[in-house]
């Protein structure tokens, strides 16, 4: 979006194939007590705080694999803050043995990739994959038995036999975010962290959306949360002014904006780099959510390639922009989402439904990256190409899905239909956000912009259907060009 000269520009380390090695992070901590390097803030009474780490031992996998390192042992918490309504609608599936007549069968997991070369020094908790035991204990289930089980495939080259995968494929390795991007992210959320906690000293700052959930890319900007604890509730507004003047005393903050939105935000870019950030103040959920869409990126190996060429077609098309009343790109993911987890042979499950306590929506901040660590691997029976599933999931919304009365649900796993509840009376579209169950396509409130998503994705799908050919709803090589010339 921006010409980005000062920042590194990395190269992907996998040279043999189309799916690189090393697409994010080897390990990113989210422990603001004592990290080397650039992690490193000596502020008084931090060391109370828990840490929110997040270290999986490092793969030596050639392939980026599809999920996180395997389970020692499964737990089950209960929350007294449950309703017995949504209690009775969860399930734990304890066992990761493959469940007779599923569509998923369980397998021994490989490992999400993280920031290299970051130790955690006077961390209070101990090492994955237990959780805390500063946080209320879980009631410790018997570790099951594994069965032998298939294994998954370990390159997108089994997806990618046709010319429209083949593309796909191209397209995604050019364009999905660096370690070298996501390592500038990371020192400028240190330094603000740092400069910051001058005026709010027990302030932390999460890296957040895209940028840490896996389905960024190079040109994406950086979404931050800064979480200030307190018994009186801070007046967002009120910080980001705060912010604000402060920021103007800062020699590498530039063009700083506070925009009255729903969820207000300051937003200014690194003058180094050009890399613009959005910082919001204590929306958690937006940590919540990282993390789920983290898990699901890495879920299947097909997920992250296709979920960044929708994005891709659908900014190309002018309908991935909620400013201007589209869809917004979270939005998006769920839509994708939802049309993997509602196949005849699903590519994804609901891993809330399936995993309630891992995904709890009141685990508190810094425990909410032990979640995923509890989840058995699966891989799915579905074994369509990306080409296809990039055709079905455009007939999906230009022909199947009834925008006119259902309600997308990553959540349950299913469109469900909709009531006559605010959230969702008289909305064109309605995608429910996993956590807060709001609307997140609340931005689609005119009915000229509704019908033009619906007429792209007809379009497209017709375009697509006859011709298997990226190109034909994409300007493949020009996107390609854009990304890698720089910001």
């Amino acid at each position: 979006m921006y010409p980005r000269s000062a920042a590194p520009r990395g190269r992907s380390a996998h040279s043999n194939g189309p799916f690189p090695s090393n697409p994010g992070p080897r390990f990113y901590d989210y422990n603001h007590q004592s990290l080397a390097g650039v992690n490193s803030f000596n502020v008084r009474g931090l060391e109370n705080l828990l840490p929110y780490k997040w270290k999986p031992p490092p793969s030596t996998s050639p392939v980026p694999p599809p999920y996180a390192a395997a389970m020692t042992n499964i737990r089950k918490r209960q929350h007294e803050d449950y309703s017995p309504d949504v209690v009775k609608r969860q399930r734990l599936d304890s066992s990761s043995q493959p469940r007779i007549g599923s569509p998923l069968i369980r397998v021994p997991p490989p490992l999400p990739p993280c920031l290299p070369d970051q130790v955690v020094a006077g961390s209070s908790r101990s090492s994955f994959p237990d959780f805390d035991c500063s946080y209320p204990r879980p009631h410790s289930l018997p570790r099951p038995q594994v069965l032998a089980v298939p294994v998954s495939p370990n390159s997108i080259e089994t997806y990618a036999k046709d010319k429209l995968s083949v593309q796909m494929v191209e397209l995604f390795e050019a364009c999905q975010q660096q370690m070298s991007d996501l390592t500038w992210k990371e020192r400028c959320r240190a330094q603000l962290q740092q400069d910051i906690q001058r005026v709010y000293a027990a302030a932390r700052l999460y890296l957040t959306g895209s940028s840490m959930n896996g389905l960024g890319c190079r040109s994406s900007d950086a979404d931050l949360c800064l979480v200030l604890r307190g018994k009186k509730t801070p007046n967002p507004i009120h910080v980001l002014t705060a912010l604000q003047r402060l920021f103007q005393s800062v020699s590498y903050v530039d063009r700083t904006q506070l925009i009255r939105a729903k969820v207000p935000i300051l937003r200014f870019k690194d003058k180094d780099s050009n890399l613009e950030f959005d910082l919001n103040i204590n929306n958690t959920v937006g940590i919540r959510n990282t993390f789920l869409l983290r898990s699901y990126a890495y879920a299947d190996l097909r997920i992250r390639p296709m979920i960044l060429v929708i994005k891709k077609w659908a900014r190309h098309h002018q309908i991935n922009d909620a400013s201007k009343g589209t869809l917004s790109s979270y939005t998006l993911v769920l839509m994708v989402l939802h049309y993997l987890q509602t196949r005849h042979e699903p590519v994804l499950p609901s891993l809330q439904r399936d995993h309630p306590d891992c995904f709890h929506p009141f685990l508190d901040v810094d425990v909410i990256p032990e979640g995923p660590k509890h989840i058995p691997p699966y891989v799915s029976r579905n074994q369509s190409s990306l080409g296809e599933l990039l055709l079905g999931f455009l007939k999906y919304y230009a022909t199947d899905f009834r925008w006119d009365n259902m309600v997308i649900s990553v959540r349950e796993a299913r469109a469900f239909p909709k009531t006559n509840s605010k959230e969702w009376r008289n909305k064109y579209i309605c995608v429910e956000e996993p956590f807060e169950r709001n609307n997140v396509a609340r931005a689609v409130h005119e009915k000229i912009k509704f019908n033009a998503i619906k007429a792209q994705f007809a379009e497209s799908f017709r375009i697509l259907r006859e011709r298997k050919d990226l190109n034909s709803i994409l300007p493949v090589r020009a996107i390609i060009n854009k990304e890698t010339s720089g910001r």
